[in-house]
Formats: structure tokens, C-alpha cells, sequence
């Protein structure tokens, strides 16, 4: 049976283009954060939601960064585990636990952000400041970034 040439251009889908440049762009900051700190992706993504924010919540962290909420409680356990973060009930609410940097997991937050602040910016090196503005524009568009608000 011959097939007719299917016009579908695969690298050019949105998609397959966009998992691609995620795939190839996040390689090495994970090799860093595995390799210092033996962290999966979701750990260090909850780390920098602490880091960046302060105390907050495992519901506070689902909801900004968009992340499964069991991914998040299994991150937060390992994360305390190594005692990066600490845990603490709210008296009037006994569901709502309260996660914050400790030391070592500020240490560790910073050393991974000023890696992260570096590779960043060799991702876009070649890129003018306003191609740069337009990227993270159209990336958090959609992402669906722009219609959520953060706390800063």
C-alpha cells in the first residue's frame, strides 16, 4: 500500500515545537538541581515558590504554579524530609498546614536561583531585549500566565 505525502509539518506544530524547546531548554538547570541537591522537577519548583514568596501553603503553591496537587505533597515530604522546609498546622484550621524555608532550604533556594538567573540568561543571548519582552509575552499567553495574578 503507498501513502500518499502527508503536508503535516510536525516540527512546525505548536505543540511538538513548544515540548521540544521545553525539553532542550530545561536540561541543564536539571542537571544542576539533580545533581546538587538530588531534587526531581517539582521539588524545585516548590523550593522557588517558597523562595520566592514565603510562607505559604500547598494549596497556595497548586494554585500558582499549576502543578497536580499530589506532586506538590510529595515534593513538600521530600522536601522536609531533607529539611529544606518546615510544616506547621493552623490552630483554627488543623487541614491547613503552613511551609516555610529553613535555612538550608533558603541556602539552597539561592544557590539554585542565581543558576537559574544565569542560565536564563544565556537561553536568550541571542535574542534582542524586545524579542526577549515578546517571547515571555507570548509564552505566558499561552501558558494562560496572564490571567493570574501572584502575590509578590
Amino acid at each position: 500500500m503507498t501513502r500518499d505525502i502527508d503536508s503535516f509539518d510536525l516540527p512546525d506544530f505548536l505543540p511538538y515545537l513548544l515540548n521540544q524547546a521545553a525539553e532542550s531548554s530545561s536540561l541543564e538547570f536539571q542537571k544542576v538541581y539533580k545533581g546538587r541537591y538530588g531534587m526531581l522537577r517539582t521539588e524545585w519548583r516548590v523550593l522557588f515558590h517558597l523562595g520566592l514568596y514565603g510562607r505559604l501553603t500547598a494549596k497556595d503553591i497548586v494554585e500558582r504554579g499549576g502543578i497536580h496537587k499530589t506532586k506538590v505533597s510529595r515534593a513538600v515530604q521530600k522536601l522536609a524530609a531533607r529539611r529544606f522546609l518546615t510544616r506547621e498546622r493552623d490552630e483554627a484550621d488543623r487541614r491547613k498546614e503552613y511551609l516555610e524555608l529553613t535555612r538550608a532550604g533558603d541556602a539552597a533556594y539561592r544557590d539554585l536561583r542565581a543558576v537559574a538567573e544565569e542560565y536564563d540568561a544565556r537561553l536568550v543571548q541571542d535574542f534582542t531585549p524586545e524579542e526577549t519582552r515578546l517571547l515571555r509575552t507570548m509564552l505566558r499567553r499561552l501558558a494562560g500566565m496572564d490571567r493570574v495574578h501572584p502575590l509578590r
